[in-house]
């Protein structure tokens, strides 16, 4: 398994990526009441997720059927959140809860801004029903944590398949070569 924390520039060059978060039930191992999923993923920098409870801390993304996952992207603020900032992640993939397996565990020093990891495995995205992300501990030894947004993506696939089909040459062909 190859997991790799890439940089934004890379990330943002790469057009064939699909956000398919909103595919998932997610759930909280706890969260403060209007600190939640809500915030984790309403697409704004300034809310957060507030953990209430108890490390490790989790994040638990479940889709119905296996998906191909190539990024995950976290929003960290240390300068805004500081004690309730995450230094140690870990992030676990599996078809249910009983399978989990720790894919990589981060340190992370004072983050400030989006963390963007990409996982892939020969070559091929993650395929997976099952990605947690546990928050093992905090700066400064704090307590509870905020996230402030988490994206899964996935690939964009093209609707053809065969070889022997010549590409699309033409910027208007292309758009239709890869499914929305």
């Amino acid at each position: 398994m190859d997991i790799d924390v890439i940089d934004a520039v890379e990330f943002e060059s790469n057009k064939n990526l699909r956000e398919v978060g909103s595919l998932a039930t997610w759930s909280l191992s706890t969260y403060k009441i209007g600190y939640g999923i809500e915030q984790l993923r309403d697409d704004n920098g300034d809310t957060y997720w507030q953990s209430d409870g108890p490390q490790p801390h989790l994040i638990n993304i479940q889709y119905n059927r296996k998906m191909n996952i190539s990024h995950i992207a976290l929003l960290l603020d240390y300068k805004q959140d500081e004690s309730y900032t995450p230094n140690k992640i870990s992030l676990r993939a599996g078809t249910s809860f009983q399978d989990l397996q720790e894919l990589q565990l981060f340190d992370l020093e004072e983050p400030q801004g989006w963390l963007y990891i990409k996982l892939y495995d020969n070559n091929k995205p993650l395929r997976t029903h099952l990605i947690q992300i546990a928050i093992i501990s905090n700066h400064q030894n704090g307590k509870d944590t905020h996230v402030r947004q988490v994206k899964i993506y996935t690939e964009r696939e093209p609707l053809y398949h065969d070889k022997d089909l010549l590409p699309f040459s033409s910027l208007e062909f292309e758009m239709y070569s890869t499914i929305l």
